[in-house]
C-alpha cells in the first residue's frame, strides 16, 4: 500500500523528463545571483557557528538567534540546491523564503 503525504509538501529533488531550452540559458545568469547570495549568506552563517562555537564553550547552551539564522541558511541551501544543480526548472526566489525540512524515518 503506498503511503499517503501531506498536500502541503512537496518533494524537492524529483525527476523531471521535460526541460526548457529556455530556461536552460535564464539559469546561467539566475544560478549566478543565487550561488552569490549564498556565498554571502553562507560567510555570514559560518561567522555564527564561530559565535555558537563560543556560547557553547563558556555557557554550555546554545543560542537559538544564531541557531535560527544558521538553520536558515541549510534550508536555502537545500531549497535552491535542485534547480542550481538543473533537476528542475521550478526557479527558486532569488532570497531566502521560509522552508521546512524533514527526514523520513
Amino acid at each position: 500500500m503506498a503511503e499517503e503525504k501531506p498536500a502541503d509538501l512537496k518533494q524537492l529533488f524529483v525527476y523531471e523528463h521535460d526541460a526548457g531550452r529556455l530556461e536552460l540559458f535564464i539559469r546561467i545568469v539566475y544560478s549566478f545571483v543565487i550561488l552569490l547570495v549564498l556565498a554571502v549568506y553562507g560567510i555570514i552563517a559560518e561567522i555564527c557557528m564561530l559565535i555558537q562555537w563560543f556560547v557553547i564553550l563558556i555557557l554550555g547552551r546554545r543560542s537559538e538567534g544564531l541557531s535560527n539564522f544558521i538553520k536558515g541558511y541549510l534550508e536555502y541551501l537545500v531549497h535552491v540546491i535542485s534547480y542550481v544543480y538543473w533537476i528542475t526548472d521550478d526557479r527558486p526566489g532569488i532570497f531566502p523564503e521560509s522552508v521546512e525540512i524533514y527526514e523520513k524515518k
